[in-house]
C-alpha cells in the first residue's frame, strides 16, 4: 500500500490538490494522511480567551484543528468509496518543514501532495514560499498542484533535464509508474547551453531509452534558453498535462523557479509539477 501525505491549510487550493491526488490514484491501494501544521503565530487573543483553564492553548487549538480534518476525512470517505482507499488525520505543532519531514519518516510516505499557494499578478504566477520550502527541504517526491486545476488523465508528460543534469534512473521510478498506469506519452526535454553532444549525454539517452522502453517517448532539445522559460514554452506548445523534474541541487531550484537574472521568468505553469528527488525511489 502506498502512503500519500496530503498537506492542507483548509484553503481552496489545498482542497483542489487533495481531490486531484485521489483521482490520480484511483484503482491503487493507498493510505492518505491529511496533515495540517499549526503555527504558533496563528494563535490569537480569542484563542486564549476560549481556552478552558484546565486545557492548554496548545491542546485546545490542536483539538479544533483535528475536528476540521476529521470533517474533511468523512467527506472524502463519502465521495471516494473505493475499498482500496484509507484515510488518517494528523496535526502537528512544529516548524512547517520539520513537521512534514517527521511525517514522511514516521508514516513511510511515498509522495507529498500540496497546493502551490502562489501569488498571482499580471506578469507572473509564483509558487508560494511553503511549496518551495517543501521541495527544497523535505526528502520525498512532491506533487504540487496549481490553484483551479481540474483533473484529467495525463496523456502527455514532460520530463525536463537542464544544463548540468545527468539522468538518474532510480529517482524516476515514480514517473515511470505514472506513465505505465495511464499509458501516457513521455516528452524528454534536454535544456542545453550549446549543440555539443557529450559522451555523458549519449550514455544518458541509452539509459533513458532502456528505462522508458515500455512507454511511448520522444527526445527534444532546447538550446541556450533559461530553464523556466524553456519548460514553460514547451508545456504550452506540446499540451503537457504534468511536468516532472529531478531536483539534484539547489541551483536547479533557483533556475527553475526564477530563471536567469535577465529573463526574470518564474515558473508559471497551470499544470501539476512532479518534483523527484535524486537517489529516492
Amino acid at each position: 500500500m502506498k502512503n500519500i501525505l496530503l498537506l492542507t491549510d483548509f484553503s481552496e487550493n489545498s482542497e483542489t490538490a487533495i481531490h486531484y491526488a485521489l483521482q490520480l490514484h484511483q484503482g491503487e491501494s493507498c493510505n492518505f494522511i491529511l496533515l495540517h501544521v499549526q503555527k504558533a503565530s496563528n494563535y490569537t487573543s480569542d484563542d486564549l480567551m476560549v481556552s478552558q483553564a484546565t486545557t492548554s492553548v496548545h491542546t485546545s487549538i490542536l483539538g479544533e484543528t483535528k475536528k476540521k480534518l476529521e470533517n474533511i476525512r468523512h467527506g472524502l470517505e463519502k465521495q471516494y468509496t473505493s475499498k482500496k482507499f484509507s484515510f488518517e488525520v494528523l496535526v502537528d505543532y512544529d516548524s512547517f518543514t520539520d513537521a512534514i519531514e517527521q511525517a514522511v519518516k514516521m508514516k513511510k510516505i511515498a509522495l507529498i501532495v500540496m497546493g502551490t499557494n502562489g501569488a498571482t499578478n499580471a506578469k507572473e504566477v509564483l509558487f508560494g514560499s511553503n511549496t518551495v520550502k517543501v521541495i527544497r527541504s523535505v526528502s520525498c517526491t512532491v506533487l504540487a498542484i496549481p490553484q483551479h486545476t481540474t483533473f484529467t488523465k495525463p496523456r502527455t508528460v514532460l520530463y525536463a533535464l537542464d544544463y548540468f543534469e545527468n539522468f538518474d534512473s532510480l529517482s524516476t521510478n515514480p514517473l515511470l509508474d505514472l506513465l505505465e498506469k495511464f499509458k501516457s506519452t513521455l516528452k524528454i526535454l534536454k535544456i542545453k547551453e550549446d549543440e555539443t553532444v557529450t559522451e555523458a549525454e549519449k550514455n544518458d539517452i541509452i539509459a533513458m531509452k532502456e528505462k522508458f522502453s515500455n512507454v511511448r517517448h520522444t527526445f527534444h532539445t532546447m538550446i541556450n534558453i533559461p530553464t523556466a522559460l524553456a519548460i514553460e514554452s514547451f508545456v504550452q506548445i506540446m499540451n503537457i498535462d504534468i511536468t516532472a523534474v529531478v531536483l539534484h541541487d539547489e541551483s536547479l531550484l533557483e533556475r527553475f523557479f526564477k530563471g536567469s537574472e535577465t529573463s526574470k521568468i518564474s515558473y508559471g505553469s497551470k499544470i501539476p509539477l512532479l518534483v523527484l528527488k535524486r537517489g529516492k525511489v
